[in-house]
């Protein structure tokens, strides 16, 4: 396993629990003002530590029913769902916790960093905007957050993406590198450009190095310098070449490779936009340019870094190729992607393979916690930390470091809670029965085998299209043989309405289940494979008869699950699952095969038997 002192980790697990310590643990609280401080010691905490744990509070999350991550969805309608909350709401503390494992104990290093976009930097990119929810920031307020601190003393950020667009926008020059000489021919246009720069070069040089010229009055000496297009950098001479396309910028610097023994380019966009122009700075000696390459490379170095702002702390971390501790992967990184990184893209195989760039390796504690069949019933990371300890014996002592600021501070820490937490989950899985008898490296494999998975449930297989249903229910289901039924009679649970349907047709005498997702709609699971399709072919037909023909007469609606991935990938997020349908159908100007054709009915329904969607 990538990160230090992993498989350390895994041998020699064995602490004393201290859950008195737990009410001594305070965070490092970081704004802009000691965000510089704080970044030093977190550097070096980086460097030392084994994993890093995150935690990230936002000013919403979703709050229908069925727009959350459930068990019954495909890594791609999770991914949707994910994203669709990650572009409503706003990060507004991201804590970062490197901990170390270290025979008897976890130490951990927590930092929570408050941010708030701000356009510090005038470059005129749209303002952000993002949406609130009344309970989260109520929440907030009674934990003592402080909004004001937050909005004048947040820390702003940039993307990646962000980052080459303000440079663009505010002109800032970019150490040019010269390209490797093209073997095709070039273009009658592109050899009198080449030739041009060639000849313009060589004589604003041969200006400089002239003995006869340093002795010419001031006057001639400006004019020639007019003329020649002549200008300091510093105390350097310098010119400027214009270019009228990045094709041109190329071809600029592959003749400047013929001087780069005393010539140091530098690439120029034009403020705002437009075409990009090439400086050349002259210099004295070889010393003279190791010196001012050096001069450049801080001075990129400086402005990286204020146009980085938060982002700094995500480069750190990817830069250390540590593994990366979440709650829940998906829904933190689905926020972190387009705020540090670029828009998410609308597929979910891209954003993995971005993604796994950036962090190589990534940990959930929610597919830890399904490992362990009871801890499907828990709600936090509380109640799971309580029932492993009731469960299992596998005593974990964590020490906070002290770190400046953090005195009587607790916002973000239940980042401190994920390391105890994963500490634990792991000491467990360890010593399960399946691995008791194996050797450390088959016990590091154990763990292997929950990176990077972003799925609601574990599996590393991208392409599994089974979905689970219940969450004490081993049983999968192929998302093929899933049908979502609506517009049924009001006040029906899932097993009125299983008898109801078991009775209507028969293809409902084959081994079925049905479960709500949400008041308006239930789906139902078919144990034998294709009795789904037969289903939907029954309510399209003109033949239907009996029963299920009044079900249908009274407002029963059926759909696939490709309606429903088109639903939540299209982001038709109704608060209703039945409304999201239904709108579905009617932007389609017509009846799809996969449902039925008749239109009136009411939407009824109560909450029993819902799905027990699992969200920690």
């Amino acid at each position: 396993m990538a990160g230090k002192g992993s498989g350390h980790f895994l041998r020699r697990f064995c602490t004393i629990t201290s859950n008195a310590s737990a009410q001594k643990w305070s965070v490092a609280q970081v704004f802009k003002s000691n965000f510089a401080e704080s970044l030093e010691g977190l550097k070096a905490h980086v460097s030392g530590s084994d994993f890093i744990a995150v935690w990230l509070r936002r000013t919403g999350s979703s709050s229908a029913a069925w727009h959350r991550v459930s068990s019954f969805d495909t890594l791609e309608t999770a991914y949707s769902k994910a994203k669709h909350a990650a572009e409503k709401f706003q990060v507004l503390q991201f804590a970062v916790c490197p901990f170390e494992v270290r025979a008897s104990k976890v130490v951990a290093h927590p930092y929570n960093f408050h941010l708030f976009p701000r356009d510090e930097l005038e470059i005129k990119r749209p303002s952000y905007s993002f949406m609130c929810q009344s309970s989260h920031l109520a929440s907030m307020v009674d934990e003592g957050f402080d909004f004001n601190a937050c909005i004048y003393d947040g820390i702003s950020y940039l993307s990646r993406e962000q980052e080459c667009l303000a440079k663009v926008w505010k002109g800032i020059p970019v150490c040019g590198k010269y390209p490797e000489k093209s073997s095709s021919s070039p273009s009658v246009a592109d050899a009198v450009f080449l030739e041009r720069i060639r000849s313009r070069i060589k004589q604003w040089k041969n200006s400089f190095e002239d003995s006869s010229t340093r002795n010419d009055e001031p006057l001639v000496r400006s004019m020639r310098k007019l003329i020649l297009g002549s200008e300091e950098y510093g105390s350097r001479p310098s010119m400027t070449i214009d270019v009228c396309s990045q094709n041109q910028v190329q071809h600029a610097l592959e003749v400047l490779a013929e001087f780069s023994e005393d010539l140091v380019p530098l690439t120029v966009p034009a403020k705002g936009a437009g075409a990009w122009a090439v400086r050349v700075i002259l210099t004295s000696s070889k010393e003279d340019k190791n010196l001012l390459e050096q001069e450049l490379q801080n001075l990129e170095h400086e402005q990286t870094k204020a146009f980085r702002g938060f982002r700094e702390v995500i480069e750190l971390i990817s830069a250390a190729q540590k593994p990366i501790v979440s709650l829940n992967s998906l829904n933190d990184f689905t926020s972190i992607y387009p705020m540090f990184l670029a828009p998410l893209p609308s597929d979910v195989d891209e954003f993995l393979r971005s993604l796994r760039l950036v962090f190589p390796q990534v940990f959930d504690v929610n597919h830890l916690m399904k490992e362990i069949a009871p801890l499907g019933k828990t709600t936090s990371i509380a109640t799971a930390l309580s029932f492993l300890n009731n469960q299992f014996f596998a005593p974990v002592d964590v020490e906070v470091s002290p770190v400046t600021g953090s005195e009587g501070k607790h916002h973000g820490l239940n980042v401190v809670r994920i390391c105890h937490l994963f500490a634990k989950l792991c000491s467990i899985l360890r010593s399960a029965p399946e691995s008791s008898q194996s050797d450390s490296s088959h016990q590091a494999g154990t763990l292997e085998r929950f990176a990077n998975i972003y799925r609601p449930w574990p599996s590393a297989d991208p392409l599994d299209e089974s979905i689970s249903i219940w969450r004490n229910d081993t049983r999968r289901a192929n998302c093929r043989d899933v049908v979502f039924l609506w517009g049924f009679e009001k006040g029906l649970s899932s097993k009125m309405l299983k008898s109801q349907l078991q009775g209507s047709h028969k293809v409902f005498s084959e081994n079925f289940d049905v479960r709500l997702v949400d008041k308006s709609c239930a789906i139902v699971i078919f144990w034998q494979p294709g009795l789904s399709g037969n289903l939907l072919s029954i309510m399209n037909s003109s033949d239907l008869s009996g029963p299920l023909l009044d079900l249908v007469s009274e407002g029963l609606k059926a759909a696939g699950y490709e309606t429903y991935m088109k639903l939540c990938r299209l982001g038709l997020f109704d608060a209703d699952l039945a409304d999201a349908f239904d709108h579905n159908f009617a932007d389609d100007n017509g009846y799809s095969e996969d449902h039925s054709t008749r239109k009136n009915y009411d939407v009824h329904s109560n909450s029993e038997s819902m799905i027990y969607l699992e969200e920690l």
